[in-house]
């Protein structure tokens, strides 16, 4: 898979071209401990290498210069006694399937030596500062010598938004590890529906997950992101991640967590009864932004627009909000005057992949992408009443709702990765009593 994603890569380049890359580096977390390490996701994207401080060069036409080399850190029995084993270059070109590898302390004498013969360079500046200092150190070094018959490239090339087109259509290899990612996550959710009881905390659920998700081939964190378990109304806090209240009896509590799998997120959100069965004014709400959901999904569509999706959401939403006397006015207006967004707050889907917001242009030429086969996002509209909001029925008051699954665009319709994990209010329920 890393091998065609170089390839795809190296097809966008022309004679005459070199390509530098750097993989992510150690994070101190305070003194001298480290956040646990995660390769930067478009260097894993085109190398599948899971060690820190690697860089890759990439040369298309150049006599003297690899077509492709890995540089990783050697091979040394000490620190690998400390710290973990090591590829190694042999290592990588076996287990990688690189033509060539070196070690990293011989990276910046290559890539001078490769930006000294390149017509054209790809570098994404402001993306490593290591390695800005080092192009910028080399094209002045070239300029001054210009007399001597040296030349710094023509141009440079940001090979970031080549990578991101590329990355935004996924494989069938990416789509076998994202649906892996999100079969792990839904089993996850459908666990810690039956398991949430009133008085627990939080976090125990949140402990429940994360251990479903290494239990069952996650690696690292496990987790795509922070999961957020939110119940009563810290629901309404978007990105709610202090995961320490206590379970209250009579509360939703919604879940928004996805695993990791080898690089690939899942993001599911589920909302829920902590007691098994829904109040008449949590069932009306939830019922709302299923319905909107449902309709959402439907419209997943190649060729559709990618916000077409969130207006026809928005629509179903606020319909909603006037049928249960939220809002006052027709949809007509209630679009118009946009009354319904303070309680439904963010978009309704983004693109999902090695991040958890993928990246990818939502816009071409100004105009909203259309969906094309091999993309993969998320829908997942919601409906939040703040407990405070005085203008908002007292039932109402405190609940928030989202329902959020990952989907796969094809050509025979949307699929739904994530369908494991039940979302119909007596399938809910029901996975709540068990």
């Amino acid at each position: 898979m890393f091998t065609a994603n170089r390839k795809k890569f190296f097809a966008q380049m022309q004679d005459g071209d070199v390509a530098i890359f750097a993989g992510a580096s150690h994070v101190t977390r305070n003194h001298d401990v480290d956040f646990r390490f995660r390769q930067s996701s478009s260097f894993w994207y085109l190398t599948g290498c899971h060690e820190a401080d690697a860089c890759l060069i990439l040369a298309k036409g150049i006599t003297g210069i690899d077509e492709e080399c890995l540089f990783v850190l050697p091979k040394d029995p000490l620190q690998e006694t400390w710290h973990g084993r090591r590829l190694g270059p042999e290592g990588a070109e076996e287990k990688l399937d690189f033509e060539n590898a070196d070690v990293n302390d011989e990276f910046d004498g290559a890539a001078m030596e490769a930006i000294t013969a390149a017509k054209r360079l790809w570098h994404s500046v402001g993306s490593n500062d290591e390695l800005d200092a080092l192009v910028a150190e080399c094209c002045a070094t070239l300029r001054a010598k210009s007399r001597l018959g040296e030349q710094a490239p023509e141009v440079i090339v940001d090979h970031a938004p080549v990578i991101n087109a590329m990355r935004l259509i996924k494989s069938e290899d990416e789509i076998t590890l994202m649906l892996a990612a999100a079969n792990i996550s839904a089993e996850a959710h459908s666990v810690a529906m039956s398991q949430a009881q009133p008085g627990m905390r939080e976090y125990e659920i949140e402990a429940m997950l994360h251990h479903y998700f290494r239990a069952h081939g996650s690696h690292a964190d496990g987790w795509a992101y922070p999961s957020i378990v939110a119940g009563g109304e810290n629901a309404c806090i978007l990105h709610y991640t202090e995961n320490d209240q206590l379970l209250g009896d009579g509360d939703l509590l919604l879940i928004d967590a996805g695993a990791e799998y080898q690089g690939y997120a899942a993001d599911i959100t589920r909302t829920f009864p902590i007691n098994s069965k829904f109040s008449p004014a949590q069932r009306d709400v939830y019922q709302v932004v299923l319905d909107a959901q449902r309709a959402t999904i439907e419209n997943c569509q190649i060729g559709n627009s990618f916000h077409s999706g969130h207006d026809i959401a928005s629509k179903v939403l606020a319909q909603g909000l006037i049928d249960l006397k939220i809002i006052g006015g027709t949809l007509e207006d209630c679009l118009e005057e946009q009354s319904y967004k303070r309680f439904t707050i963010h978009n309704t889907s983004h693109w999902l992949g090695l991040d958890v917001h993928d990246c990818g242009e939502y816009y071409l030429d100004g105009n909203s992408r259309p969906l094309e086969a091999g993309m993969v996002m998320t829908v997942e509209p919601g409906l939040y009443f703040s407990p405070t909001d005085e203008m908002v029925p007292e039932q109402f008051r405190g609940i928030g709702v989202r329902i959020e699954d990952d989907v796969h665009i094809t050509k025979e319709g949307p699929q739904i990765l994530s369908e494991g994990v039940p979302k119909e209010i007596e399938d809910v329920e029901q996975q709540c009593s068990g």
